[in-house]
Protein backbone atom coordinates (compact mmCIF):
# COMPACT_ATOMS: atom_id res chain seq x y z
CA UNK A 1 0.00 0.00 0.00
CA UNK A 2 1.53 3.33 -1.08
CA UNK A 3 1.92 5.92 1.63
CA UNK A 4 0.52 9.34 0.80
CA UNK A 5 1.87 12.60 2.16
CA UNK A 6 -1.53 14.23 1.74
CA UNK A 7 -3.15 14.87 5.12
CA UNK A 8 -6.81 14.32 5.74
CA UNK A 9 -8.78 17.52 6.22
CA UNK A 10 -10.80 18.41 9.29
CA UNK A 11 -13.22 21.34 8.92
CA UNK A 12 -14.26 23.14 12.10
CA UNK A 13 -17.18 25.56 11.89
CA UNK A 14 -16.56 28.72 13.91
CA UNK A 15 -18.80 31.58 14.97
CA UNK A 16 -18.92 34.12 17.78
CA UNK A 17 -20.53 31.73 20.28
CA UNK A 18 -18.98 30.25 23.38
CA UNK A 19 -20.06 26.83 22.05
CA UNK A 20 -17.97 27.30 18.91
CA UNK A 21 -14.87 28.25 20.93
CA UNK A 22 -15.38 25.24 23.16
CA UNK A 23 -15.70 22.91 20.13
CA UNK A 24 -12.49 24.29 18.62
CA UNK A 25 -10.56 23.93 21.90
CA UNK A 26 -11.94 20.40 22.40
CA UNK A 27 -10.92 19.46 18.86
CA UNK A 28 -7.40 20.80 19.30
CA UNK A 29 -7.03 18.99 22.64
CA UNK A 30 -8.25 15.66 21.26
CA UNK A 31 -6.93 15.58 17.69
CA UNK A 32 -3.88 17.83 17.68
CA UNK A 33 -1.93 16.65 20.71
CA UNK A 34 1.79 17.36 20.61
CA UNK A 35 2.92 15.00 17.89
CA UNK A 36 5.55 15.67 15.25
CA UNK A 37 3.05 15.44 12.41
CA UNK A 38 -0.72 15.78 13.08
CA UNK A 39 -2.97 13.53 11.02
CA UNK A 40 -5.18 16.39 9.86
CA UNK A 41 -4.95 19.67 8.06
CA UNK A 42 -7.25 22.04 9.93
CA UNK A 43 -9.68 24.29 8.04
CA UNK A 44 -11.69 26.81 10.07
CA UNK A 45 -14.85 28.05 8.35
CA UNK A 46 -16.93 31.06 9.38
CA UNK A 47 -20.21 31.79 7.60
CA UNK A 48 -20.77 35.55 7.34
CA UNK A 49 -24.48 36.28 6.91
CA UNK A 50 -25.66 38.47 4.06
CA UNK A 51 -26.46 41.98 5.29
CA UNK A 52 -29.96 41.71 3.82
CA UNK A 53 -30.65 38.55 5.84
CA UNK A 54 -29.85 40.41 9.06
CA UNK A 55 -32.30 43.21 8.31
CA UNK A 56 -35.26 41.16 7.18
CA UNK A 57 -36.94 44.26 5.75
CA UNK A 58 -36.84 46.16 2.50
CA UNK A 59 -37.92 49.58 1.41
CA UNK A 60 -36.78 53.19 1.40
CA UNK A 61 -33.53 53.83 3.20
CA UNK A 62 -32.13 50.32 2.65
CA UNK A 63 -29.29 51.63 0.48
CA UNK A 64 -28.04 53.71 3.44
CA UNK A 65 -28.43 50.95 6.04
CA UNK A 66 -26.93 48.00 4.13
CA UNK A 67 -23.30 49.24 4.11
CA UNK A 68 -23.47 49.84 7.88
CA UNK A 69 -24.83 46.37 8.57
CA UNK A 70 -22.31 44.78 6.19
CA UNK A 71 -19.45 46.64 7.86
CA UNK A 72 -20.62 45.36 11.26
CA UNK A 73 -20.81 41.78 9.93
CA UNK A 74 -17.26 42.10 8.55
CA UNK A 75 -16.00 43.31 11.96
CA UNK A 76 -17.72 40.37 13.64
CA UNK A 77 -16.14 37.94 11.16
CA UNK A 78 -12.71 39.47 11.80
CA UNK A 79 -13.20 39.04 15.58
CA UNK A 80 -14.28 35.41 15.14
CA UNK A 81 -11.24 34.64 12.96
CA UNK A 82 -8.85 36.44 15.31
CA UNK A 83 -10.19 34.56 18.34
CA UNK A 84 -9.92 31.23 16.51
CA UNK A 85 -6.35 31.98 15.43
CA UNK A 86 -5.53 32.93 19.02
CA UNK A 87 -6.93 29.61 20.26
CA UNK A 88 -4.89 27.74 17.64
CA UNK A 89 -1.80 29.81 18.48
CA UNK A 90 -1.94 28.61 22.07
CA UNK A 91 -1.54 25.10 20.67
CA UNK A 92 2.00 25.30 19.31
CA UNK A 93 1.63 21.95 17.55
CA UNK A 94 -1.14 23.31 15.30
CA UNK A 95 0.73 24.72 12.31
CA UNK A 96 -1.30 23.66 9.28
CA UNK A 97 -4.40 25.89 9.59
CA UNK A 98 -6.47 27.49 6.85
CA UNK A 99 -9.20 30.02 7.66
CA UNK A 100 -12.12 30.83 5.36
CA UNK A 101 -14.82 33.45 5.79
CA UNK A 102 -17.61 32.74 3.33
CA UNK A 103 -20.77 34.76 2.89
CA UNK A 104 -24.03 32.83 3.09
CA UNK A 105 -26.29 30.64 5.17
CA UNK A 106 -24.15 28.69 7.68
CA UNK A 107 -25.72 25.34 6.79
CA UNK A 108 -24.87 25.69 3.10
CA UNK A 109 -21.50 27.37 3.64
CA UNK A 110 -20.29 24.61 5.98
CA UNK A 111 -21.48 21.73 3.79
CA UNK A 112 -19.96 23.37 0.69
CA UNK A 113 -16.64 23.86 2.54
CA UNK A 114 -16.62 20.15 3.40
CA UNK A 115 -17.02 19.31 -0.29
CA UNK A 116 -14.50 21.92 -1.48
CA UNK A 117 -11.78 20.73 0.92
CA UNK A 118 -12.66 17.02 0.61
CA UNK A 119 -12.94 16.90 4.41
CA UNK A 120 -12.90 13.61 6.28
CA UNK A 121 -14.41 15.11 9.42
CA UNK A 122 -16.58 18.14 10.16
CA UNK A 123 -16.70 19.51 13.71
CA UNK A 124 -19.53 21.78 14.81
CA UNK A 125 -20.44 23.06 18.23
CA UNK A 126 -23.89 22.56 19.64
CA UNK A 127 -25.73 25.55 21.04
CA UNK A 128 -27.83 23.21 23.15
CA UNK A 129 -31.18 24.63 22.07
CA UNK A 130 -34.32 22.87 23.21
CA UNK A 131 -36.77 21.34 20.76
CA UNK A 132 -38.88 24.51 20.34
CA UNK A 133 -35.96 26.89 19.74
CA UNK A 134 -34.38 24.35 17.40
CA UNK A 135 -37.64 24.06 15.44
CA UNK A 136 -37.96 27.85 15.10
CA UNK A 137 -34.29 28.73 14.49
CA UNK A 138 -33.21 25.55 12.78
CA UNK A 139 -30.17 23.62 13.85
CA UNK A 140 -26.99 24.06 11.84
CA UNK A 141 -25.44 20.99 13.45
CA UNK A 142 -28.52 18.87 12.68
CA UNK A 143 -28.55 20.05 9.07
CA UNK A 144 -24.84 19.32 8.67
CA UNK A 145 -25.21 15.88 10.29
CA UNK A 146 -27.73 15.00 7.58
CA UNK A 147 -26.20 16.75 4.57
CA UNK A 148 -22.39 16.93 4.92
CA UNK A 149 -20.55 14.29 2.89
CA UNK A 150 -18.22 13.25 5.70
CA UNK A 151 -18.22 12.18 9.33
CA UNK A 152 -19.80 14.90 11.49
CA UNK A 153 -18.84 15.39 15.10
CA UNK A 154 -21.10 17.61 17.20
CA UNK A 155 -19.27 18.86 20.28
CA UNK A 156 -21.48 19.80 23.20
CA UNK A 157 -20.23 22.00 25.99
CA UNK A 158 -20.83 20.25 29.33
CA UNK A 159 -23.52 21.76 31.50
CA UNK A 160 -22.15 23.76 34.38
CA UNK A 161 -23.10 22.67 37.87
CA UNK A 162 -25.03 25.21 39.88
Amino acid sequence: MAETSEKQVMVVAIDESEHSSYALKWTLDHFFKPVPNPLFKLVLVHAKPYATSKLGITGPGMAEVLPIVDSDLKRTAARVVEKAKEICGKKSQVTDVEVAVIEGDPRNVICEAVDKHHASILVVGSHGYGAIKRAVLGSVSDYCAHHAHCTVMIVKKPKTKH
